[in-house]
């Protein structure tokens, strides 16, 4: 017996499946799963745009939205377009309506964009008179031409004379006005010469934001509210990186304050970019430092594969575009939805998986009358149920309802094509020995013909929803995707090594 099971769990397959195992579990003990708005709670606003636009408009606008919630320093941020004039956005663990109002705020505005060089802002979205489509060549090579005003023009071909290569940076709603309060590792990032382009003699990026915005950046050395309070003189705080509490006795003090954390796993020249809303910096080009003033100009950038090339050259076309924004959005309507339903509804759904498990585990065994058969199938269901929370964590998906009923909709298809492994291995049992072990491989091909047709079938549904579908049902699709694929590469491959060695195939 016991060379039997050391047989099966050396098997390449049963192996695959319980390092699997063993990474979700470390997955969602690192990281976490992260849940949406209608479980941890939050606001869901509702926008309608000033007049009906199209498809590619709605795209513009969304992601324009998104991006500039996301310098909001917002996490779990959900911007839907639906139909020609509806904007829905959703937003995780907000609670207060004075939170509600400054995002109903964001969302109603147009934006600031602002574009600096030398610590000197040379033009606004105002200054952007027309961007052009992004081109993306044969080597990944990309540019994206824009328009600016003749005053912008001029402007920059004074500034940028005789300053090649040094660099330029565009902001989207940075906090200007504010005093910056960072850890060491930023601060020093900030003030060396990280975002200089490849420029040493260029001024560092604190200097640049100070002189240009009246960003003051400080290294945070256990202050306290009192202290910063001092220091803002009357100016906004922004919190990057930095303990909560801070954010907490600012509020009681009624400072104007805003709060950005910092992910464990985001390299610090990402946070800063967040923090500020920065993208860039970019190079001066050797054409833009003659002094000359010249309104058609462009961003040009290369990428390791055209994938790449092509979100890069999209972040700066949606970024000059949310300058000037085609359409206004106004908030029709603001909900709030309580976390204590979400805590409610996760026990409630704890207890119905447990429950689900066991008359799982029952049916198997009254149709098979067999506990060999039914532990593994009840016990690859409860696998392929950690792997795809591990995954979800992971990829910080968002779990909500649909990407809850997604996980469902797996573990249900799962059980079935288990069942179908099964009654063909045991289809077998009627022949002789020989005939039996020489039908094994015939018998599970056969069966897994079956699954890999179902699952081709479920992934065609599900990525039809996934790519055409605008709403909440993207979730469930997703998880669905996530479920099918681990099922038909990973637990299902295991369970029928199990099942032949418990049912007497080898």
């Amino acid at each position: 017996m016991n060379r039997k099971l050391k047989k099966i769990l050396l098997n390449w397959k049963v192996l695959l499946l319980i390092i699997f195992l063993i990474g979700s579990i470390g997955s969602l003990y690192t990281r976490g799963l992260t849940f949406g708005i209608d479980i941890s709670g939050g606001v869901a606003l509702i926008a309608q745009t000033e007049e009906p636009v199209d498809s590619k408009t709605m795209e513009l606008v969304v992601d324009s939205l998104q991006k500039r919630l996301n310098t909001f320093g917002l996490r779990d941020i959900s911007v839907e377009g639906q139909g020609n004039s509806i904007v829905v956005v959703k937003v995780a663990n907000v609670s207060s309506t004075e939170e509600a109002n400054q995002l109903k705020q964001v969302i109603e505005s147009q934006g600031v964009f602002f574009m600096e060089f030398n610590g000197v802002v040379f033009g606004t979205g105002k200054d952007i008179t027309y961007v052009g489509p992004y081109e993306i060549k044969s080597d990944n090579s990309w540019a994206v031409p824009f328009r600016i005003s003749k005053s912008a023009a001029e402007k920059f071909a004074e500034l940028a004379k005789g300053k090649a290569g040094w660099p330029v940076d565009m902001f989207l709603d940075p906090p200007i006005n504010s005093l910056l309060v960072v850890p060491q590792d930023v601060f020093m990032t900030m003030n060396g010469t990280a975002f200089n382009a490849g420029a040493p003699d260029a001024p560092p990026l604190a200097a640049r934001i100070e002189k240009a915005l009246n960003i003051t950046t400080i290294m945070y050395t256990n202050q306290s509210a009192t202290e910063l309070k001092e220091m803002a003189n009357g100016r906004a705080i922004v919190l990057a990186g930095v303990p909560r509490e801070l954010y907490d006795g600012l509020k009681d003090m009624n400072v104007s304050v805003k709060y950005i954390p910092s992910e464990p796993s985001a390299d610090t020249t990402s946070f800063v970019k967040e923090i500020l809303g920065l993208y860039g910096p970019y190079s001066l080009g050797e054409g833009l430092a003659n002094g000359v003033p010249q309104t058609d100009v462009q961003i040009t950038g290369r990428a390791s594969n055209r994938v790449e090339a092509e979100r890069e050259a999209k972040t700066v076309y949606t970024v000059l575009k949310s300058g000037s924004l085609p359409v206004k959005l106004k908030v029709i309507s603001m909900e709030f939805i309580s976390p204590k339903l979400g805590q409610d509804f996760k026990k409630q759904a704890l207890y119905a998986g447990l429950a689900a498990l066991v008359a799982v585990l029952l049916i198997v065994y009254f149709h098979y009358r067999n506990w060999k058969i039914a532990i593994p199938v009840a016990s690859t269901s409860l696998f392929e149920v950690i792997i795809i929370l591990g995954i979800a964590a992971l990829i910080k998906w968002n779990l909500d309802l649909p990407s809850i009923a997604g996980i469902i909709a797996a573990i249900g298809t799962g059980v079935d094509q288990q069942v179908v492994i099964t009654d063909e291995l045991l289809g077998g049992e009627r022949s002789t020995r020989i005939t039996r072990r020489a039908g094994a491989l015939k018998r599970i091909g056969r069966a897994f013909f079956i699954i890999f047709a179902s699952a081709a079938t479920t992934i065609a549904a599900m990525s039809f929803l996934l790519v055409y579908f605008v709403g909440t049902l993207k979730g469930f699709a997703v998880t669905t995707i996530i479920g099918v694929l681990i099922g038909i590469f990973v637990t299902r491959p295991a369970y029928a090594e199990v099942a032949k060695y418990l049912i007497g195939e080898e």
